[in-house]
């Protein structure tokens, strides 16, 4: 005679196991905070105010140490989030922390070039449109989070970083570096991220008003 199930026991039907998307049975694992990839982006997030320190480090050694750390913690963003997707560790918390140690770099170290008087009355109005605009695209995120729409990175977002870095980079170093002016090619690229911040900023809201997923293309396109 076979052992009675737990649903003939209690008169209730046995709860099925949590489905993905797809269809198919989910796999609770349990989510490690401090594993490889949440580890660099916490060492990124440290690099932080590190950057409140650049008005005692204007010299030449002093500027090029600053910016070899915003290089470094900038490229480490590529490979946190590579290590995450080959290990299987991406962690709810690391979808939090990474792109809030990416904006917590840039407006920090935007705003102490503006402390130091390195952008000038153009930079420092180009320094607020982008920081602006990373916490309108931030907020934006949340209200369409909470409400089930997604509001992805697209390609040009990507762009516009690799933009930020370069200029934000080159005007920390301030002084000729390797031959060119790094103020002046920092200037440049400031110009160049700050019309991809505009341009990508639209893009976010004009997909989230229009119902669309941001990085997908909309119906009909």
């Amino acid at each position: 005679m076979s052992e009675p199930t737990a649903a003939e026991v209690t008169g209730r039907p046995h709860a099925p196991p949590p489905r993905d998307e797809d269809g198919g049975a989910a796999e609770l694992a349990e989510e490690r905070f401090w594993n490889l990839p949440n580890t660099i982006t916490m060492l990124r997030i440290a690099v932080v105010p590190v950057m409140l320190l650049l008005p005692f480090a204007t010299s030449q050694q002093g500027s090029q140490v600053m910016a070899w750390l915003f290089i470094v913690a900038a490229v480490s963003d590529l490979v946190d989030g590579w290590l995450a997707r080959r290990g299987s560790q991406v962690t709810r918390i690391g979808k939090l922390l990474d792109p809030l140690a990416d904006k917590m770099l840039v407006a920090t170290a935007l705003i102490m070039l503006v402390a130091v008087d390195r952008l000038g009355i153009l930079g420092t109005w180009m320094a607020v449109v982008i920081v602006g605009r990373e916490l309108a695209v931030t907020g934006l995120r949340g209200i369409a989070s909470a409400g089930g729409q997604i509001v992805a990175a697209g390609w040009h977002g990507k762009v516009k970083a690799l933009a930020q870095n370069i200029a934000i980079g080159a005007l920390l170093f301030h002084y000729q570096t390797i031959g060119l002016p790094a103020h002046q090619v920092g200037m440049v690229f400031l110009t160049i991220a700050t019309a991809l911040t505009l341009w990508s900023g639209y893009t976010y809201f004009a997909a989230y008003f229009g119902g669309n997923s941001v990085g997908e293309p909309a119906a009909g396109a």
